[in-house]
């Protein structure tokens, strides 16, 4: 094997070289690697910088003590709710309201909520009697939230103590802020494989994604599971829209009226995920099919050169869908290029690529243990690290390519039924937005 090994680097040639791994060495270690820890570098400096002016903001968040309204939309969530209400009894802040809706659910949730409601757990329940979806739900709870900032959850959502604390005084450093995220990681990450390649997936991926962008400026999607918002702001765009996509619209619906957004990552949440690939797979068809439809279609506008125009926006929008709808197809068009080509080093070709794959995200892993204040639960993850190159590198970036042309062609997100039919086709009357 090592005879085939060295004979195979033996013979190739500079060029040869270059055209087996231009798409790594060109735009994945720039990017993904080079790119990505200069900024978490600076990152951290400016932690250290700003330490000052955290603590200002921390204190005056605490002197003023504003009321906060928790809205946890969902159908069929009952055997979430009092997990939920025990996690946020525990919290360091306590002065919120909690609102559950009910979104038409056709389990015990209705008993559970009332009950709840009667023992004066939660502050209010609502029901939707026929289901409207997340965006109905939770804009039902609008109507009735009194407090200054909005904490909208998913129902099996579970929050560290002082994570409202941590993602509200974020707010109090910027007045210019209208929505903050929260950090997400995963709760149930032992229950398979599937659910363990997603821990590693939210803390080498999308944690860290988030916070590069929220440096640089271009941080563009609050997670409806744990996100903040000013409700001045919620209520002056008239809630979430309805239709698939709506942390990410919501997001830019707020960037796009002249407010930031940050990313938060000292404010931890936990969340379940998907347990087996088949509904992972459907889960991630669902969210990305939502990058076609909010940032090609109904946000197109933000790439032209309008009165409103502004290149922080502009420039969210083309990392994002670069990153990750171009360069998948570049990356599909780039195996498509060495399978014709060279099938019979095929083998050899992908060993080199699964190795250096591996050395780089090990590299990465023990980074991100430093930053993490879980590390030592985080630390039993370390096996499972050679596996992220085929995860993220091959069945991920499947699942976006059949996402990206079945939204492109087939507009397949209004017929998901994560979103009951009505609203989907109301969102198809208004021009496929």
């Amino acid at each position: 094997m090592w005879d085939t090994i060295f004979n195979y680097f033996d013979s190739l040639t500079v060029n040869t070289f270059i055209r087996m791994y231009w798409f790594l060495f060109i735009i994945e270690i720039p990017r993904y690697l080079l790119f990505d820890y200069f900024i978490l570098a600076m990152y951290w400096l400016r932690r250290i910088s700003t330490k000052k002016e955290y603590k200002e903001a921390q204190e005056r968040f605490w002197k003023e003590q504003p009321l906060i309204s928790v809205l946890a939309p969902g159908k069929n969530e009952g055997t979430n709710l009092y997990k939920l209400v025990q996690s946020l009894s525990d919290q360091t802040y306590t002065n919120f309201e909690i609102i559950v809706v009910d979104d038409g659910s056709d389990d015990e949730t209705p008993t559970i909520g009332r009950s709840l409601e009667k023992a004066g757990l939660i502050d209010l329940f609502l029901r939707n009697e026929v289901r409207g979806g997340k965006a109905s739900a939770a804009n039902l709870a609008v109507r009735y939230a009194t407090g200054k900032y909005i904490l909208h959850l998913d129902a099996d959502s579970s929050l560290d103590r002082n994570a409202i604390e941590r993602i509200i005084t974020r707010f109090y450093m910027d007045d210019r802020i209208g929505a903050v995220g929260g950090n997400l990681k995963v709760r149930n990450g032992e229950d398979s494989i599937a659910a363990t390649m997603q821990s590693i997936e939210y803390l080498m991926s999308i944690s860290i994604g988030r916070i590069i962008t929220d440096y640089i400026g271009i941080y563009r999607i609050i997670s409806g599971a744990f996100g903040a918002f000013r409700t001045d702001v919620v209520k002056r765009l008239g809630g979430w829209d309805i239709g698939p996509g709506l942390d990410g619209d919501i997001t830019m619906k707020i960037r796009k009226i002249g407010y930031k957004v940050a990313f938060e990552d000292r404010a931890i949440c936990l969340t379940s995920v998907p347990t087996t690939f088949g509904k992972l797979a459907k889960q991630r068809l669902r969210w990305n099919k939502s990058i076609v439809r909010f940032r090609l279609r109904k946000h197109f506008d933000i790439f032209l050169p309008t009165q409103n125009f502004n290149f922080a926006n502009f420039f969210s929008s083309l990392e994002n869908v670069l990153f990750n709808i171009v360069f998948v197809f570049l990356w599909l068009a780039y195996m498509i290029d060495i399978i014709i080509h060279y099938p019979e080093m095929l083998p050899l070709i992908l060993a080199v690529k699964f190795c250096i794959y591996t050395v780089i995200n090990y590299f990465q892993f023990f980074v991100l243990l430093l930053m993490s204040e879980r590390w030592k639960d985080e630390l039993k993850l370390l096996t499972y690290i050679p596996l992220k190159s085929i995860y993220n590198g091959c069945f991920m970036r499947i699942v976006r390519i059949m996402a990206y042309v079945k939204e492109m062609y087939f507009y397949s997100s209004y017929k998901d039924n994560w979103n009951p039919a009505k609203t989907s086709d109301k969102a198809m009357d208004h021009g496929k937005l």
